[in-house]
């Protein structure tokens, strides 16, 4: 199998970017000058973002709205892109040796569009990639296969010609489904890593592991 193109996941994949989404509020908390609950990730995961907002106003006894907290919350997490967040190590190697080897690449993400620019840009990855495209943008989730086949269009590439590598299982099952192969990079923050390795056609416990030659001796 050739392939012809190469579309990246931002965060989990190429940016060590999942922690702040599970600590973003706790950072809120103690910029208001309140030490949060030890668990306070935890007992938000399952809720809506209006609803996490809700619950630390109630919880918290805080003299603002949900609109304010949520604002709140995207300022820690917008200050963190762009000034904080690290690539995965040997992500910018590999991209390098990806665009010195002639292969276009997309990075397609359900990321904040403001957030994973500015990522981009300080990172010095920006020029690696035709372009950036958002869930947002396309009307769909990494649920559907519509960023992936976008991605695939603009690269002049089939689904089965281009390579999808993502850290998510849902994204994953989701880009196999529509014909792509993928490449799953291992995530801490991703709890199905047994599934994650049964289902992606190449797995990587870190971009050491010389994915270049991976691609070329088993696709």
């Amino acid at each position: 199998m050739t392939i012809k193109g190469i579309i990246w996941d931002a965060d989990g994949t190429l940016l060590d970017s999942m922690e702040i989404w599970d600590h973003a509020p706790d950072h809120y908390l103690e910029t208001l000058g309140i030490e949060p609950e030890p668990n306070l990730g935890e007992i938000l995961f399952e809720m809506s973002l209006e609803q996490g907002a809700k619950y630390l106003i109630d919880r918290y006894h805080l003299p603002v709205g949900v609109a304010d907290v949520l604002e709140g919350i995207h300022c820690q997490i917008e200050t963190f892109y762009r000034r904080e967040v690290t690539l995965k190590p040997g992500a910018k190697e590999l991209l390098a040796e990806f665009k010195q080897k002639g292969y276009p690449m997309i990075l397609a993400t359900s990321g904040d569009k403001d957030c994973i620019r500015q990522a981009c840009e300080r990172l010095e990855i920006r020029q690696y990639f035709t372009e950036l495209l958002f869930c947002s943008e396309v009307g769909a989730g990494k649920d559907r296969p519509d960023i992936y086949l976008e991605a695939a269009r603009k690269m002049n590439c089939r689904p089965d010609e281009a390579l999808v590598v993502e850290d998510a299982l849902h994204a994953i099952e989701t880009a196999k489904k529509a014909g792509f192969s993928t490449v799953a990079v291992y995530d801490k923050a991703n709890k199905e890593q047994e599934k994650i390795r049964e289902t992606a056609d190449i797995y990587l416990k870190s971009f050491n592991e010389q994915l270049a030659e991976m691609i070329t001796g088993r696709m």
